[in-house]
C-alpha cells in the first residue's frame, strides 16, 4: 500500500516538508485547489526541489480551464518533473464553479467524460477535433482550426474525484484512479459497487484503478486524546455538511445519506443554516470522525490500515498538521503500517 500526503506548496516550510517526506518513503505529494491558490504552479515548484516523489492534484476543478489548456499544463508538469505527475480532476460544485469561476455548472458527469477524452487526445498528439455536448472543437461556425498539439506525446495518469453513482461509474470506466472523500472501509460497497460497474463496461476489473482514500492522520498513545480527536474531526464535517452547496446540490450530503446517515446529516445541515454552528458541530455523527480518518496509537493505526487494504485501497492520502517534525513522525508510523 502506498502513502501520499496533502501539501500546500505556498507554506514557508513546504520544501523542507516535501524533502523530508520523500526521505522517509512517502510515495506522493498532493496539492489542493479550492478557491485560492492553483494546484499546478505550486507542484511545479516542489517538483524542482524533489527527485523521486510523485506529484498529484486533488483536485483541479473541471471548467476552470479549457480541456486543451488543462492538458497542456498537465503535460508540461509531467515533462518537467520527469514523469512524476498524476492529474487529479473533479467537478467541484455550483457554488464554486458559478460563484468563483463564473462558469455554468452544467452537466458535470458529461463534462468529466469529455475532458478526459480531450486530454487523452492531446496526450496522444492527435489533431484536435471533438464533437461533444459540452465541448465542440473547433468552435462551430468560427475561424477556429483543428490543430495538432505542439508538444511531445506522453502518458499521464488521470484520477477522478467522484462521489455520486453516475460519476463513480464513469470513473470505473475511464480513469486510472479514484480519489475518494469520506470513505469508510466498512461501508465500501456503496462506492466500490458503482466503480466496479463502470469498470465492467469496458471489460476490466476494479483492481485496474488505484483507489485513493484521503484520511486525517493523528498519532497518539492516549485513549482519551484519541476520542477527543475523533470528536474534533467529526465536528469538522459540519462546515462541509452545512455550507458546501445547498440542499440537494450538496454532493457530500448525498454521499453521507447513501452511507446511512441521512437523518442525522439533515439535522446538521438544518442547524448550520439556522446559524447554530456549535449545535451543528455537536450533531455530526462520531462515526464520520472515527471511520473516515486514521487516529490513535500505532496498533490502532495498523488495524485501520488493514481495513483499507482489505477492500482494495491502494493509496492512503494523509492530511497531517503540526511542525515539520511532528508531521514526519506521524507519517513514519503510517508508512510502517502501510508497508507491513
Amino acid at each position: 500500500m502506498r502513502v501520499g500526503v496533502v501539501v500546500q506548496p505556498q507554506e514557508p516550510d513546504a520544501v523542507e516538508f516535501a524533502q523530508a517526506a520523500e526521505a522517509i518513503g512517502v510515495d506522493s505529494l498532493w496539492a489542493p485547489e479550492i478557491w485560492g491558490y492553483d494546484a499546478l504552479t505550486g507542484l511545479s515548484y516542489l517538483a524542482a526541489r524533489t527527485t523521486r516523489i510523485g506529484l498529484g492534484t486533488f483536485v483541479v476543478q473541471l471548467g476552470s480551464r479549457t480541456p486543451a489548456m488543462l492538458a497542456g499544463s498537465a503535460l508540461s508538469l509531467q515533462q518537467l518533473s520527469g514523469g512524476r505527475f498524476t492529474l487529479g480532476i473533479g467537478v467541484s460544485g455550483p457554488a464554486v464553479m458559478e460563484g468563483w469561476h463564473g462558469v455554468p455548472f452544467g452537466k458535470p458527469v458529461q463534462r468529466t467524460r469529455e475532458t478526459i477524452d480531450i486530454v487523452r487526445m492531446v496526450m496522444r498528439g492527435e489533431r484536435l477535433r471533438y464533437d461533444g455536448q459540452e465541448y465542440r472543437l473547433p468552435l462551430p461556425d468560427s475561424r477556429g482550426a483543428a490543430l495538432v498539439p505542439a508538444l511531445l506525446p506522453a502518458e499521464l495518469p488521470i484520477y477522478v474525484a467522484a462521489m455520486g453513482p453516475a460519476n463513480l461509474r464513469l470513473t470505473g470506466e475511464l480513469a486510472d484512479g479514484w480519489l475518494g472523500n469520506a470513505f469508510i472501509p466498512e461501508l465500501s460497497d456503496v462506492v466500490l459497487g458503482p466503480l466496479a460497474e463502470g469498470a465492467a463496461r469496458v471489460g476490466r476489473n476494479l483492481d485496474a484503478l488505484d483507489l485513493v482514500a484521503p484520511v486525517a492522520l493523528e498519532v497518539t498513545d492516549d485513549p482519551a486524546r484519541t476520542e477527543a480527536l475523533i470528536a474534533e474531526h467529526a465536528a469538522g464535517y459540519a462546515f462541509t455538511i452545512g455550507a458546501m452547496g445547498a440542499g440537494k446540490e450538496n454532493f457530500y450530503n448525498r454521499a453521507f445519506a447513501r452511507l446511512g446517515f441521512a437523518d442525522r446529516i439533515d439535522e446538521v445541515a438544518r442547524l448550520w443554516q439556522a446559524g447554530d454552528k456549535a449545535a451543528a458541530r455537536a450533531a455530526v455523527p462520531l462515526e464520520l470522525g472515527g471511520l473516515t480518518n486514521i487516529i490513535g496509537d500505532p496498533d490502532r493505526i495498523a488495524e485501520r490500515v488493514r481495513a483499507y487494504r482489505e477492500v482494495g485501497v491502494g493509496t492512503l492520502l494523509a492530511k497531517v498538521s503540526g511542525t515539520v517534525d511532528e508531521r514526519i513522525d506521524a507519517l513514519a508510523v503510517l508508512v510502517k503500517a502501510a508497508r507491513a
